[in-house]
């Protein structure tokens, strides 16, 4: 199993945040800035356990990857991770509001994951 988490977010201080908490719990983490960027990586084969996306970003929201994603028909675990996680689409079924709580957020990659990968 894949212990590689997809944190996708504009805002580089939570992302590069979000990720040096997780490199700490043991994970191996992919970053992307927006969502064009995740979804190359997504399309190139990386398969991460779980993909902690914001919806709200420039270039391709996670509205627009989410709905790439059903269309080409790659099935990565997702959690929208956002400010407006009340608009999450019904479909996905994690989702995480902003401000996020660090050790809620280990809980969630833990339940995706299989708890540390170190």
């Amino acid at each position: 199993m894949s212990c590689t988490v997809l944190v996708v977010e504009d805002d580089r201080d939570l992302r590069e945040t979000v990720a040096d908490v997780l490199r700490d719990e043991g994970y191996a983490v992919e970053e992307a800035a927006d969502g064009q960027v995740a979804l190359e990586k997504l399309q190139s084969g990386l398969r991460p356990c779980l993909v902690l996306l914001d919806l709200m970003m420039p270039v391709l929201s996670g509205w627009e990857v989410i709905a790439r994603l059903r269309e080409k028909e790659l099935r990565v675990p997702l959690c929208v991770v956002s400010a407006a996680a009340e608009r999450a689409p019904s479909h996905v079924g994690c989702v995480l509001k902003k401000p996020i709580e660090m050790q809620h957020l280990l809980d969630v990659v833990a339940q995706h994951c299989g708890g540390s990968c170190a």
